[in-house]
């Protein structure tokens, strides 16, 4: 069994992925099935699915919250991180903590990203968590 944190490494490898392919999301996710063998986590297909199907509105909120980059200006790492995380906080606010979306965010920028991504997407979504009146941001 996968657990939430490995599902959100999952959705994030998607995720990411999507940004090089003009491809659906089912077929990502299909060529992920098939090439390496990786059955993705439901968990995972529904944020990956959240984030394809709302890319604008995410990027549009991401951009009011990252003042001084636009969205297509970010790494691709600090990009897809953020989408992630805005679509599972807005998803799940009342099943998952915003301080847990926050916190696996900035741990798999600190793993995949350059040394400027952790503290930029803690950043961005810690606005973005308080501007939601989220105490646990302050």
């Amino acid at each position: 069994m996968t657990t939430r944190r490995e599902a959100r490494e999952q959705a994030f490898c998607l995720i990411f992925e999507m940004d090089f392919q003009n491809s659906s999301m089912t077929d990502i996710i299909d060529q992920a099935n098939q090439c390496r063998d990786l059955e993705v986590d439901p968990y995972a297909a529904q944020l990956a699915f959240n984030v394809a199907g709302n890319r604008h509105d995410l990027d549009e909120l991401i951009s009011s919250f990252s003042t001084k980059w636009k969205v297509e200006r970010l790494s691709r790492v600090s990009r897809a991180l953020l989408r992630m995380a805005v679509a599972e906080i807005l998803q799940e606010e009342e099943d998952v903590p915003v301080s847990v979306s926050i916190n696996e965010a900035v741990e798999l920028a600190k793993k995949y990203g350059g040394d400027d991504d952790a503290p930029f997407v803690n950043g961005v979504l810690g606005a973005f968590a308080r501007s939601r009146g989220n105490k646990e941001a302050e």
